[in-house]
């Protein structure tokens, strides 16, 4: 017992004195509880709508006005005709949209059931799902409202997007690709950096003639090779196994991955650099990447659906940019042409992480 007593008194000693290791364990709980809390929802609101109202008449501006009455859609576009759609699709500028055919109200004042067309982005299932039932009922409360004849009915047919069939492993299976390459990229490389140092085998580099950058670039870049190697994996078991579609270029994916992975492991770089021990370490790595790549990333749970703080900070999140580009490749077969803002986010990011991780391991190389 006594020798229990000692070990535990040792352990609890070394915690307390080990400040950084204190304060992750005591912040970790409550960022976890905040994060949570308040990322965790499946509400659909402020859903990006686009209208195709080639003669506007007053019965398509009262369904106009009764889809934006509440809060759950947001009009972005009114076009004459539906050329426009692909592109405001494609680029995620909308979500859903409502065409109307040419003498909508005459059509019903005729006698004769008028037809509407709803179309949805299916990219996410359950969040398409949800918009085509919003829409539906508002369109059928609206007619009720306006006492339209139930036997002269508006006929809404409806469409889906990138996913018709609605299956959730078209949304989740890219974003595996982005938490798959956290893991091998971020943690592995501020773990195996940390065990270095705690090992004494760091101490040998101070008086090598090696730069810091050149330090950096003999231990990352395995890991780049094998982050490269995992994108392959990974692109291989979402065609074979899971079925999921490449309708964009592989090329430009494979571009998109080695970005992704140089943020990463300059993410990893940073971590161990700034940390004195593994178990530090890993549990940076895991509050810094995995958690918000699991959770504000859109990997899981749309961003759209948390509250404004959270979408700001979701901004942050590497993650976040590279999810949106391997669905807009894999599902929406869209290029660099529509991807570029995502991709100078991923290049700003890179530059500023090795920035500073060379900075920071030059310090603790002094």
């Amino acid at each position: 017992m006594k020798a229990l007593r000692a070990l535990l008194w040792k352990e609890l000693f070394h915690i307390l004195r080990d400040r950084r290791t204190l304060a992750v364990l005591l912040l970790l709980p409550v960022v976890q509880v905040v994060i949570f809390g308040y990322a965790i929802r499946t509400d659909v609101r402020d859903i990006r709508l686009a209208i195709v109202d080639p003669a506007p008449d007053p019965v398509t501006l009262r369904l106009r006005a009764a889809l934006t009455a509440g809060k759950l859609f947001r009009t972005v576009a009114v076009l004459e005709t539906s050329e426009g759609l692909e592109e405001l699709f494609r680029t995620e500028a909308a979500q859903a949209a409502i065409i109307f055919e040419p003498g909508f109200a005459k059509q019903l004042g005729r006698g004769v059931p008028a037809a509407l067309m709803l179309i949805t982005d299916s990219s996410e299932p359950n969040t398409g799902a949800s918009i085509q039932g919003f829409a539906l009922r508002i369109i059928q409360s609206a007619q009720r409202e306006m006492q339209i004849d139930p036997a002269v009915q508006i006929v809404p047919r409806v469409r889906v997007r990138f996913n018709p069939t609605a299956e959730s492993k078209n949304l989740f299976v890219p974003g595996l690709m982005a938490f798959v390459l956290t893991i091998i990229s971020t943690l592995m490389t501020a773990i195996t950096l940390t065990r270095e140092k705690e090992t004494g085998t760091m101490e040998t580099l101070l008086v090598s003639p090696l730069r810091p950058w050149q330090i950096i670039i003999g231990k990352v870049t395995p890991y780049l090779l094998i982050g490269f190697a995992g994108v392959l994996g990974v692109l291989v078991e979402a065609r074979l196994i899971f079925d999921v579609p490449l309708r964009g270029s592989v090329l430009l994916l494979l571009a998109e991955g080695m970005l992704f992975i140089l943020v990463s492991l300059a993410l990893g770089v940073l971590i161990s650099s700034r940390t004195s021990s593994q178990r530090v370490a890993m549990t940076g790595a895991l509050l810094g990447t995995m958690l918000p790549t699991m959770i504000l990333s859109g990997f899981i749970f749309p961003v759209e659906s948390m509250p404004r703080p959270m979408q700001i900070v979701s901004n942050i999140v590497p993650a976040k940019w590279f999810v949106i580009i391997a669905r807009g490749i894999m599902l929406k077969g869209v290029g660099l042409e529509h991807l570029w803002q995502e991709t100078l986010v991923l290049i700003a990011m890179a530059l500023i992480l090795l920035v500073a991780s060379t900075r920071s391991f030059h310090e603790r190389l002094e």
